[in-house]
């Protein structure tokens, strides 16, 4: 059956390469005047506390980019792992997030598409290469210096383990995800899910491990951090600002003060995706297994930044494999457009409420309607004289075998299909006023210029 997404376009390599310079003019003039430029600011946070705390004796939980009120919200592991930037400037360090980065997108693509990316060559990876440049959670999370990539390829390493009958080394790359941001922690609860005890105690053990390492070495930020800073959501940013893509977020632009309603919406959430999940992991389907936990991970988080979405990019791979790429492609443009930024100053009314969590609701629509286990499209009808004698229901086990053994689609064209679907992404232009940061602070009638942008955290400064 001839798969919808297969690329189409010039058949020649002049026409090819022509449409590849149209795409590449278009996706740098997008780049260079729709999204504003973070100016590495997360980084800078970085950089600046752990040189504070290792050169002028500083407190992790206490430092301040000078002129604002951001600082580091991660556990303190993270801090741990970033110590070797105290012994670089912050320029070399700009260029190794910027390298580590591209190196871990790397490794995401060839986890999420295998080897069949190879039967697209050059022109495939350019058109992925576009794509990939217009989706507006990797732009920031390049632009803000952020570890989000870096994240997703530790847990998409333990995904593969999994699927390729490695298991028993499974569970590391989660353990380390989740000590050094807490988002990758429910993967733990997908092993658990999916019964993979020796993995899930693996990823267990390593995070707890990590964060003992973090205690021995900062034991009064641990304290800090485990006991205070955790469960203060206002050091990390406003609820309902339009950045926070998260349920909490919506319901916090709905004007929803308690957190009844949204407890009660995460387990509702979370019991949806354990019965997803489970159907998917039975179905032997792990990428699918990892996308709905990602997916889940975005919604039930108190706080998602638009850069935290990184983390449904495994979904459009399953959209793709799965032959869905016209609704991949719709999907993947929104997400490149910036269109959330059009409700910044008021996310009220019903277009505020589907515009301004334009992002959420993708994400929600994800985990309840991804294609897991059996697709409808592929079975294959059972004789009738199949279906008239009794044993029938014995006969459907080798229909379904027979139809889920069918070859898969070419999983190569994940990013390259979404290319060639969505073309250039027609962004939303965002005033001066669009402040990525989430800040507690109220805006200003003059915002500041792009170069001067904090990062997604902020915070009052924690207590001595």
């Amino acid at each position: 059956m001839t798969r919808a997404y297969d690329m189409k376009g010039p058949r020649t390599d002049r026409g090819r390469l022509l449409l590849v310079l149209a795409l590449g003019i278009a996706v740098t003039v997008f780049t260079a005047t729709v999204p504003l430029l973070r100016d590495w600011f997360d980084l800078r946070v970085y950089y600046g506390t752990v040189d504070s705390w290792t050169h002028h004796g500083g407190r992790i939980y206490d430092y301040r980019v000078p002129g604002t009120t951001y600082g580091f919200t991660y556990p303190p592991f993270a801090a741990v792992v970033m110590l070797p930037m105290a012994w670089t400037g912050l320029h070399t360090a700009i260029a190794v997030a910027l390298l580590l980065n591209a190196a871990a997108l790397v490794l995401v693509m060839r986890l999420l598409t295998g080897r069949a990316w190879r039967r697209h060559g050059w022109y495939g990876c350019v058109l992925a290469l576009c794509a990939l440049a217009l989706f507006e959670p990797l732009r920031d999370t390049f632009s803000f210096g952020q570890v989000n990539v870096l994240l997703l390829a530790l847990v998409l390493v333990d995904g593969w383990l999994l699927a390729t009958g490695r298991g028993r080394w499974a569970g590391v790359g989660i353990g380390l995800a989740a000590a050094i941001k807490l988002t990758p922690a429910l993967f733990i609860g997908l092993l658990l899910v999916a019964r993979r005890w020796r993995a899930a105690v693996a990823a267990t053990v390593v995070a707890a491990a990590a964060t003992g390492l973090a205690a021995l070495v900062a034991p009064d930020a641990s304290l800090f951090y485990w006991t205070r800073a955790l469960w203060d959501t206002t050091r990390v940013g406003r609820l309902d600002y339009v950045s926070n893509q998260s349920l909490q977020g919506v319901l916090a632009r709905l004007g929803e003060p308690g957190r009844e309603v949204w407890a009660a919406v995460v387990l509702l959430v979370l019991g949806v995706w354990v019965w997803r999940a489970r159907r998917a992991v039975a179905a032997g389907e792990w990428q699918a297994a990892f996308a709905l936990t990602g997916l889940t991970a975005c919604l039930v988080s108190p706080i998602t930044w638009v850069h935290h979405l990184v983390w449904l990019l495994p979904s459009f791979a399953v959209l793709l494999r799965a032959g869905h790429p016209r609704v991949a492609g719709a999907l993947y443009a929104v997400l490149c457009s910036s269109v959330v930024w059009l409700w910044f100053d008021d996310a009220s009314g019903v277009d505020g409420f589907i515009g301004g969590s334009a992002y959420a609701w993708i994400t929600l629509g994800l985990l309840l309607w991804l294609p897991v286990g059996q697709l409808p499209s592929v079975r294959t009808p059972r004789s009738r004289s199949a279906t008239a004698t009794a044993a029938a229901p014995r006969a459907a086990a080798p229909t379904i075998a027979a139809a889920s053994g069918q070859p898969a689609p070419p999983s190569g064209a994940t990013a390259a299909a979404i290319g060639s679907v969505t073309g250039p992404c027609r962004g939303v232009a965002r005033s001066a006023s669009s402040d990525p940061t989430g800040s507690t602070r109220s805006a200003a009638a003059n915002p500041q210029s792009s170069s001067a942008r904090a990062s997604s955290y902020t915070a009052n400064p924690p207590p001595a």
